[in-house]
């Protein structure tokens, strides 16, 4: 085993100069500005590639990396920065006489600032249609070795990797006398590495994504690297912290108007978004009310009016301080409606001009607008994490769903087209809503409703007595409706309930060691059963 020799103590130095620059990016924003603000200090500019044509175009004297090395880039560009002049000029210390001797013995420059940015990696695997070969070749190799070489040599080397941190950093160069300070050089080493470490997560991610053997699978090992987007204001409750991490959320969601989403409001407008992505090809109008993340009224319409007051009409009580969200533009009208109840949250992929104005009248509620094709996206490959006790439990999202195509009789009770379409509506509810889930819908004037929900019991069968209650409490009727139950029946109670309230068609998962039972019972009322042999548990 190598032995590593003792290092000579070096005496960290506050102020040192820039007098020679390494800049080497891809993502060029900002870089002219900074580099003839360089120049005019007085600063010599290394640079390689397309960076180095770039700066020349700009009229600037820079000396490239093959003449700073006295080696070729080779491999297509792939090997050019890994070399000892370029890593000594950034890892030599300033004030340590042996590291002083041996960069003059090995003709090694000091390295004072480095400028670098990454391939676009994540981009690239964002974007549609790339190919495996496209990806790969946007693995960086030489950026993060020379990041890692400046950061851990914070001591005498200043680091930049983002354009925003360009303007920060000359203003201190001028209040400095053209130099940089040890607590700067720290911070920037700091927020270096954490780039780096995200950049690494994000290539393993690609590669655990894409296992060889072609099946999907969990990571062995779990690691999170995700920016801080926003501090809120607190978390469920007041006297909880919160934030939200991760830059996918603002992508597909851009607020309007009101104030800040709050922790809840997150929590809730994801699942809005996750519900309504069931409806995105939707043949009609579609709009959902949710509240605490249950769906509590949802319904097809004419038009986006139309189908809210359908949804509405589940459960009146339920939508004050909720969430609205339709898969359809908001027009006047129908923000005339909602404007007669206050809603903390309301969703739409697009709002007319004047609708937004009579929206803003209620100053605590937040409009937001969501990109359908980055919902999609988003929920490609989601990872759904939850914490427990002593650790994480991590899952692939519940994106599965028993088409017509699949549905199983089970009953000799025919389903024509139209309960077909009333039980995929109604299994739709029910994924949506917490565990255990009943939904019992309808439909009406030919578009499909909800009439009644249980959520969240503890008995399958006290979740059918809810959405019956629920139903009949606001005057609907059950006459003729479909249920769909997230999990199996596990004894006949919740069938008889159902068979009682009028209902003709029922659509469940099956599996349980009593759906002989069950569908002895669907069989003696004359309901139509239907078996998926997909389960939609949401604890």
């Amino acid at each position: 085993m190598a032995t590593q020799t003792q290092s000579e103590p070096s005496v960290a130095i506050d102020k040192l100069p820039v007098r020679r620059a390494l800049i080497s990016v891809y993502n060029k924003t900002g870089l002219d500005l900074l580099a003839l603000a360089l120049a005019e200090r007085g600063v010599e500019i290394l640079s390689t590639g397309g960076t180095e044509k770039y700066l020349k175009g700009l009229g600037l004297n820079v000396t490239s990396i093959r003449e700073f090395t006295d080696s070729p880039e080779i491999f297509e560009g792939r090997l050019k920065t890994l070399h000892p002049k370029v890593h000594g000029g950034l890892l030599f210390k300033r004030n340590v006489q042996s590291h002083l001797r041996e960069a003059e013995q090995n003709d090694i420059l000091p390295i004072d600032l480095l400028i670098v940015n990454l391939y676009p990696f994540e981009e690239t695997v964002a974007r549609s249609g790339a190919t495996e070969a496209e990806i790969i070749e946007q693995i960086d190799i030489g950026g993060p070795a020379m990041l890692r070489s400046a950061a851990k040599n914070f001591q005498a080397v200043a680091l930049l990797t983002a354009p925003d941190q360009y303007g920060r950093f000359l203003e201190e160069m001028d209040s400095l006398d053209g130099n940089t300070s040890l607590a700067s050089r720290k911070t920037l080493a700091k927020e270096g590495f954490a780039l780096v470490a995200h950049y690494d997560r994000a290539i393993a991610n690609y590669f655990e994504r894409v296992p060889s053997n072609g099946t999907s699978h969990l990571s062995d090992r779990l690691e999170i690297s995700l920016p801080m987007i926003q501090s809120l204001r607190y978390g469920e409750n007041p006297h909880q912290s919160a934030a939200l991490y991760g830059e996918d959320f603002p992508k597909i969601c851009t607020q309007l108007w009101g104030k800040e989403l709050s922790y809840n409001n997150i929590l809730d407008t994801s699942a809005a978004l996750g519900l309504i992505a069931e409806f995105l090809d939707a043949p009609h109008d579609v709009a959902a009310i949710i509240k605490h993340t249950n769906p509590c009224g949802v319904a097809e319409g004419s038009s986006p009016l139309d189908a809210f007051n359908r949804a509405f009409t589940t459960d009146p009580e339920s939508p004050f301080g909720g969430i609205i969200i339709t898969n359809s533009t908001i027009d006047a009208p129908f923000a005339e409606r909602l404007n007669q109840f206050f809603s903390e949250v309301i969703l739409a992929p697009e709002y007319e001009e004047n609708a937004v104005e009579l929206l803003r009248k209620k100053k605590d509620r937040r409009l937001l607008t969501y990109s359908p094709t980055k919902l999609r996206e988003g929920l490609t490959n989601l990872c759904e994490l939850r914490s427990v006790i002593g650790g994480v439990l991590s899952e692939t999202s519940d994106t599965e769903f028993a088409t017509n195509s699949l549905f199983t009789s089970v009953t000799s009770h025919s389903i024509d087209d139209i309960a077909r379409l009333g039980l995929g509506f109604a299994m739709k509810i029910a994924k949506h809503l917490k565990s255990n889930a009943i939904a019992f819908c309808g439909v009406e004037d030919g578009y499909f409703r909800t009439l009644g929900l249980g959520a969240g019991q503890t008995s399958r069968v006290e979740a059918t007595r809810i959405a019956i209650d629920h139903a009949h409490r606001y005057g609907l009727s059950l006459n003729g409706s479909f249920v769909a139950s997230d999990a199996f029946y596990p004894f006949a109670d919740s069938m008889l309930e159902a068979a009682n309230a009028g209902a003709i068609a029922v659509i469940e998962p099956g599996g349980s060691v009593r759906d002989n039972e069950v569908i002895q019972t669907a069989e003696e009322h004359g309901i139509a059963l239907v078996m998926t042999g997909v389960r939609h548990f949401r604890h």
